[in-house]
């Protein structure tokens, strides 16, 4: 046993290479004694004053870090360093950097679907937008203009259906796009390019809507317009408006327009250079809705059933031209129409004839009286009411005159009586 002792320190056994690499770490660090020991057990020559014994004459220094002794580099370790280490080979340290990658992937992906959905934008159902994006576009024989408007959740009323306020709104944005369309819009609400040297504005004069069905929310209404001449200063336009999944008629309204001047704000005559302009458009065609020529009376106090007081404009209500948009008389006219009426019937027809134009600071009064053939309990037959629009010292804005038929039935009539403000 003692041999066997005394031969394995002179003699040591081989060991593993983990015990070798733990050996050769040891053989770093030489002890603080005045004497120590090399591995092999010779003895090893005398400490410095330092307490550190030099390995090797030309080692650095070993440095220091808060006072401790940090690693000193041998012969067999720097033996070691000239053969590079590798990591174990698998499957994740060998996966590059795909976060970048995917990043990019994505991004390419959808803008590429953004773009085809731009491109190659086809409609779910077929009463849907033909043109979702567009302002509409010219058709038939060149003169007509036709635009699709799909009916928004906002658009609708107590009965679930477009009111007569966003179907006439309908209208008069087909009438701007078309004059874009054609080229022909300048700076102003509609007017053509020498309509703006001579600072004339368009104003409705008369205007006759008829509504056959009114489209709920989510249906596809196509409105077809075009204009004609009407009298040697004036012009009509015409609107028919279809569904788009029925085919069936939904309005057919017509309108005479004149040119006003917007410094003055009288009335003037065409000159030639517009005619000149707007001529090559005209279409000469009968109106879409016959003329309700009956003479609409004049209401007051004592002949109207029902006067609503202390109507003002908001300034909202003002359009570029800085009067009231013409669509916002239907409403105030509508105010002083009878709940009765509008719980039961809705409106079928209207005709409206204007006197003068509205500002901003107007005080204005609705008046509306029901005829006599109305006011007999027949809530089966179809009512007609008259209404006046004034201002409070009496001046008139508007006369109308509309038609109603009972909810839920077909339409009574074919046509309806006669708009200042807005486009042609």
């Amino acid at each position: 046993m003692i041999a066997a002792i005394a031969a394995s320190s002179f003699f040591p056994a081989p060991s593993s290479s983990s015990s070798s690499a733990a050996s050769l770490k040891d053989s770093k660090t030489i002890s603080d004694g005045p004497e120590s020991l090399s591995v092999r057990g010779i003895v090893a020559k005398p400490a410095s004053s330092s307490g550190a014994m030099q390995v090797k004459a030309k080692a650095q220094a070993v440095p220091k870090i808060n006072g401790t002794k940090t690693g000193l580099k041998s012969e067999t370790l720097k033996h070691e360093e000239d053969f590079p280490y590798f990591a174990p080979r698998t499957f994740y340290n060998q996966l590059p950097d795909w976060s970048m990658l995917l990043a990019a992937i994505t991004t390419i992906f959808l803008a590429a679907e953004k773009q085809w959905t731009l491109i190659d934008w086809k409609p779910r159902r077929p009463d849907m937008l033909a043109d979702a994006f567009g302002l509409g576009k010219i058709v038939q024989d060149g003169l007509t203009f036709r635009q699709n408007f799909s009916i928004r959740s906002y658009e609708i009323g107590a009965d679930r259906t477009a009111s007569i306020e966003t179907l006439l709104n309908h209208l008069q944005e087909t009438a701007l796009n078309h004059v874009r369309v054609a080229g022909l819009m300048d700076d102003g609400f509609g007017a053509t390019p020498e309509m703006s040297k001579r600072n004339l504005i368009w104003v409705v004069a008369k205007m006759h809507v008829f509504v056959e069905k009114y489209p709920s929310w989510g249906d596809v209404v196509q409105v077809d317009t075009w204009v004609g001449s009407s009298g040697k200063n004036g012009m009509r336009r015409d609107w028919h408006v279809i569904d788009c999944r029925t085919g069936g008629t939904v309005v057919r309204a017509t309108s005479v327009w004149v040119l006003m001047n917007k410094n003055t704000r009288k009335l003037a005559k065409m000159p030639d250079e517009v005619r000149a302009e707007i001529g090559p458009y005209f279409i000469e065609r009968t109106a879409v809705v016959d003329e309700d020529s009956r003479k609409l009376p004049k209401l007051d106090d004592d002949t109207a059933h029902h006067v609503q007081k202390g109507l003002t404009p908001r300034w909202g209500d003002l359009d570029v031209n800085q009067h009231v948009n013409n669509v916002k008389y239907i409403g105030w006219i509508l105010e002083s129409a009878p709940t009765s009426i509008l719980e039961s019937h809705e409106l079928a027809g209207l005709t409206l004839e204007y006197r003068r134009e509205c500002g901003r600071d107007s005080v204005l009064q609705s008046l509306t009286t029901v005829s006599a053939e109305c006011s007999d309990g027949m809530q089966d037959a179809g009512m007609e009411c008259v209404h006046l629009l004034r201002l409070e010292s009496g001046d008139e804005i508007v006369r109308g005159r509309t038609k109603w038929r009972p909810k839920h039935t077909r339409s009574f009539g074919s046509s309806t009586g006669p708009l200042i403000t807005g486009s042609a």
